[in-house]
This record gives C-alpha cells, structure tokens and sequence, in this order.
C-alpha cells in the first residue's frame, strides 16, 4: 500500500465544534419521522455519522437532544420577539405587530415548528419537556406580550381588556394557523404565508383592542 493510500484524505473527519449540530439535525429527522419515543439513540448517532458512544459525549440522552433543539430552533425566536415587544411603550400596537409579523414569518419553517409540535405531542409522557419548553420560550413570549399590552391600556391604546387573555389570544391563533400547515392543510389549499396569516389575525385582534371600541376613525 503507498503512502498516498495510508495517508487520511483532507476533511475525511468531522469538525468537533459541528458535531452537536450534525446530531441535533439527525434527531430532529428521527423525531419526526418516528416521533420521540419511537426514535432510538442508534439511529440518531447514524443518521450523524457517529458511534453511539460518541454521540453520548455531547448528549447524556434524547430529552437532552430535545431540550438542545428547542434552544437552537425556539428560544431564540421568542427573545427576538420579545425584544421587539421591550421598551415600546411609545408604540405598543407598532410593536405588537413587529413581533407578531416576526414570529408568525419564524415559525412558517417546518423544521422550526416541528419542535413545538414534538413538546405538544409529548406532554403528556414528559412533564418536564412541557416545562422546560414553557420556561425557554412561553414564559419569555408571552411575558412581553402581556406588559405590552398592559402599557398600552395604561395608555390608552388599548381598551382594558385582560393582558393574559389578550396575549394567548394572539399566541393562539399563531399557533392553530401552524398546526393546520403541517396537519390538516391539502395540495390544493390556497398558499397563506406565517407573516401574512399573522397580520390579518392581529388586525382582528387589535380592531377589538382599540380604546375607541374598533370604530373607523
């Protein structure tokens, strides 16, 4: 054998530092394909192209894969959100609609959504998920949404409804919109874009916020 054929060819080994994501990519096909507890550790360390034993050194187990995605893929889009929502408090229907334009955009990537959806599915079987899921990203979220709309009553923008209420209202219909995306919506449903479907769904939303009751001006 020559030298030449001993010799590792350049890039034949992964990057450490792209090893995590190489596995998180792999769990998020397994988890979709298979669900969460139907996917194995085996086949997650294969689909990233490493021997069980090392993906165990960057992943004890799947409930860390999963915690590890949904900071990758969720919690940032919730801090963005929320600073957008942040020191509004000159424009709260302004900012309202910045971030409920961003996160509906954010969370029309299916792979983006597929986590949330996963945490939904598994509630049940994994309390702590749900829990780890609403510290990381609902109590972020929805913590700004409800001051903003609490600054803008104290203002007067807002009619004086009930700022939890009004909050998962919004969240709410963000949320169904996905779900009927990657569940219930055919071939030949007309296209609705996040960011759109967002929008229409906060003019709603604020028309019957307004301190003039939604009256035309």
């Amino acid at each position: 054998m020559s030298v030449a054929e001993k010799t590792p060819k350049p890039g034949w080994r992964r990057r450490p530092e792209a090893r995590p994501d190489d596995i998180l990519d792999a769990a998020l096909d397994a988890f979709v394909k298979k669900g969460f507890s139907g996917a194995t550790v085996a086949e997650i360390a294969r689909g990233a192209g490493l021997s069980q034993g090392a993906l165990y050194r960057y992943f004890p187990s799947k409930e860390d894969m999963l915690r590890a995605l949904i900071r990758r893929s969720v919690t940032p889009v919730a801090a963005h959100a929320a600073s957008l929502m942040e020191n509004a408090e000159d424009d709260p229907a302004g900012a309202l609609r910045m971030a409920v334009s961003f996160m509906g955009e954010a969370m029309s990537d299916p792979r983006r959504f597929a986590v949330p959806r996963l945490i939904i599915a598994e509630a049940g079987n994994f309390p702590e998920l749900a829990e780890f899921y609403r510290e990381e990203v609902i109590e972020v979220g929805l913590g700004a949404l409800q001051r903003l709309i609490r600054a803008g009553v104290t203002q007067g923008q807002f009619r004086d409804v009930d700022p939890q209420a009004a909050a998962r209202s919004i969240i709410g219909g963000l949320m169904l919109h996905m779900v009927w995306m990657t569940t219930f919506a055919r071939a030949d449903d007309p296209p609705l874009p996040g960011n759109i479907m967002a929008q229409h769904h906060l003019d709603i939303i604020l028309n019957g916020m307004r301190a003039d009751g939604g009256k035309p001006k």
